[in-house]
């Protein structure tokens, strides 16, 4: 038995894109797989084609084999259109690799990682491109729950893909699990209720959350006001993702609107969570992960928690979290990077500033989940009867940060010149001088190098992971002025590489 071997370029409209796989190897990310399937009227060339998924599914049941984990997966699908198409074809290459497939149907992709530990099976296959345009695909993967795959299964899987090594087997087989949205919604509803009267708006950016979230959030006791919950997969309204701007202000006219207590925003699959509070105001991922972080330590104890190194410093330096015995590390960014992180320091909870938070047990299970974030904070929220979202927020100390900035750098350089960034950082630290006026008290150089001086103002430089640019984060607890002042020392070093280009936007 053999298969193609899939080719990087093939123009739609011919024989050969219909009996040759197509499978652009930058589709292969870090922590993920995305690609651009296309749609009937668009001029931009597809980067994967059907087969080419089947090609994605005996590559990825390949794999499962060689890392000695049993040949059986979960799978699923957002609402994408051709979102269904593409799992079958999936699935098809997945049996034909020998493995035992349990659909789930349309979900998000926590019921995918749900359905490993409820089904009891090793690995999972979520078929989603989460909130990009219309047009997009991608394949979310795992074999050791509840961790999903990085660079070096993400490497071997592209390796074994492009080079056509698959491994065929018999025994595969295909079973579909009926009714499961409503099983994972028993599991987050089967508990005691939310106490306090919460106006809660669930706005889900018209993604798969929109057919889930709202029912599950009744079924917890808050009086629910749906926002774009319809299902539209060419998102009218605004990118479902909490960090977009569109979004956020959506959302913010939602809760002045109905005055309600806070409002609850959820990305196109369904694992992020962004929360506005009751004035209207966002609070961005990182201080709800502070927030939260305090109400777990109150309960559980002195705990550990991992947060990526674009986190504010209030991990570090909040009184309250020094006073609950919370012991915080850094760890590089990317949902992938911070979930295994958790699991190896068996952390209480993982916070990450694009949304993705990850809870254990008691909690969780160490997946993200956006449903499992909103309940924490709709939990938090009744342990405070007589605070809003808004006073919570305010007992957080100020900072000044900055939007995420993203200075152009080509691909094929960006990752040198980080590293020599973190070299200049590493020497003056060594010969003790000073940034921004202000001596070096800690380097984080997991993912690009993270720099605070002892007033506690931080910069981060580090590379995109899936754009051709850096990324750049300050902030300080002092001032604004201190703020900007780490954005000028930082800004000084980048500027000695003519690689580095204009800023998205700047400070």
């Amino acid at each position: 038995m053999s298969f193609p071997k899939p080719l990087a370029d093939i123009a739609p409209n011919t024989l050969a894109f219909e009996s040759t796989p197509l499978v652009k190897p930058t589709g292969f990310r870090e922590y993920d797989a995305r690609w651009w399937f296309g749609h009937p009227g668009s001029p931009k060339p597809p980067e994967l084609n059907l087969m080419g998924v089947q090609a994605l599914g005996l590559g990825l049941g390949t794999l499962i084999h060689r890392l000695g984990v049993k040949r059986e997966i979960v799978t699923g699908h957002d609402f994408r259109g051709y979102s269904s198409s593409i799992k079958m074809a999936l699935v098809s290459g997945l049996m034909a690799a020998g493995c035992k497939v349990h659909d789930i149907g349309l979900a998000m992709s926590p019921m995918a990682y749900f359905a490993q530990f409820a089904l009891d099976v090793p690995a999972v296959a979520m078929v989603t491109a989460s909130h990009n345009d219309n047009g997009w695909t991608g394949v979310k993967m795992g074999a050791q729950r509840p961790v999903t795959f990085g660079p070096d299964e993400m490497g071997q899987l592209r390796d074994i893909v492009l080079a056509g090594d698959f491994e065929m087997a018999p025994g595969g087989s295909y079973h579909f699990v009926a009714d499961f949205p409503a099983r994972y919604a028993a599991d987050l509803a089967t508990r005691s209720k939310i106490k306090r009267k919460l106006k809660v708006v669930c706005a889900c950016g018209n993604g798969t959350a929109g057919a889930f979230a709202p029912a599950i959030l009744e079924a917890l006791g808050v009086e629910v006001v749906p926002l774009d919950t319809v299902l539209d997969h060419s998102f009218p309204r605004y990118n479902p993702n909490p960090e977009d701007l569109h979004m956020l202000h959506a959302m913010a006219d939602a809760v002045k609107e109905h005055k309600a207590d806070l409002a609850l925003g959820f990305d196109g699959d369904g694992d992020r969570c962004g929360v506005v509070d009751n004035h209207g105001d966002e609070i961005f991922a990182d201080k709800i992960g502070a927030l939260l972080a305090r109400d777990l330590a109150r309960v559980h104890g002195p705990s550990t928690f991992v947060v990526d190194v674009k986190s504010t410093g209030l991990f570090m330096t909040d009184p309250e979290l020094k006073r609950l015995g919370a012991t915080t590390v850094y760890w590089k960014t990317g949902h992938s990077y911070i979930k295994r992180r958790v699991k190896e320091l068996n952390a209480l909870a993982g916070f990450e500033k694009s949304g993705h938070f990850f809870f254990n047990a008691p909690v969780g299970r160490g997946y993200d989940d956006g449903l499992v974030t909103a309940i924490a904070v709709l939990d938090m929220l009744d342990r405070n009867p007589q605070k809003s979202m808004a006073d919570l927020y305010a007992s957080l100390p100020r900072t000044w940060g900055s939007p995420t900035m993203a200075p152009h750098c080509a691909d094929e350089v960006k990752y040198g010149i980080v590293d020599k960034v973190v070299q200049i950082f590493k020497d003056k630290q060594a010969k003790g001088e000073p940034v921004a006026d202000s001596a070096i008290v800690d380097l984080v150089t997991v993912n690009g190098v993270r720099v605070t001086t002892s007033d506690g103002t931080w910069g981060l430089v580090r590379a995109s992971s899936n754009k051709p640019e850096l990324v750049v984060v300050v902030e300080s607890p002092v001032s604004e002025a201190r703020m900007r002042d780490m954005f000028k020392a930082i800004d000084q070093v980048l500027r000695t590489f003519p690689e580095v280009g204009a800023y998205n936007q700047t400070i």
